[in-house]
């Protein structure tokens, strides 16, 4: 792929802006879908790597529902300060700091790389200016609680919305670029229509 590679977070909120409940549970993602999933296969196909949070991650691991086969066929990176003791297949777990980590990633020969998530680390990624875009589905339900889209801390980053689609069932997509301080402002696309 030529050009930059881009750190994009694709996500689902609930409409109160919440990824998940307290629990971690998102059970509130269980509806009938489109034909095409919310266009996912396309946006697999434009990344080859993923991050994860060790919350994120975790559940996967105690569920016995991580193989190296999960999600589209990346490379994943798994942020921890306490990985595991025992390898996990397909995955590799990162240390160091995201402002060390991001630009050697970037620098590699790649796609897109797609941020799952969760709150903590996308907010990391986010306060070293690691984040270029963000493409939200946000449900059409309230849960009145649960785990922000972005850790909680003081800051003001601001969004050029790229493109906006809503899906017959009520689903918005949102699409904003992670506005740069001193950039020229990118090129507005119209909204899609579903």
């Amino acid at each position: 792929m030529a050009g930059k590679r881009k750190i994009i977070v694709y996500i689902a909120t609930s409409a109160d802006g919440f990824i998940a409940r307290l629990d971690g549970a998102v059970d509130w993602l269980n509806r009938p879908r489109p034909k095409d999933n919310y266009g996912i296969d396309d946006f697999y196909r434009s990344i080859d790597t993923v991050l994860w949070g060790r919350k994120t991650f975790e559940p996967l691991l105690k569920g016995g529902k991580w193989s190296a086969g999960f999600g589209p066929k990346a490379k994943h990176y798994i942020f921890s300060h306490h990985p595991p003791d025992a390898a996990v297949p397909g995955a590799e777990f990162v240390r160091e700091p995201v402002e060390v980590f991001a630009p050697r990633l970037r620098a590699q020969r790649g796609k897109h790389i797609w941020m799952m998530g969760g709150g903590g680390i996308i907010a990391s990624f986010l306060d070293t200016g690691e984040i270029d875009e963000f493409m939200i589905h946000v449900i059409p339900i309230f849960i009145g609680e649960g785990i922000p889209l972005i850790a909680a801390r003081h800051r003001t980053v601001r969004l050029q919305l790229l493109s906006a689609k809503p899906f017959p069932d009520g689903v918005v997509r949102l699409h904003y670029a992670v506005a740069k301080p001193g950039a020229p402002p990118r090129k507005r696309m119209l909204p899609q229509r579903g």
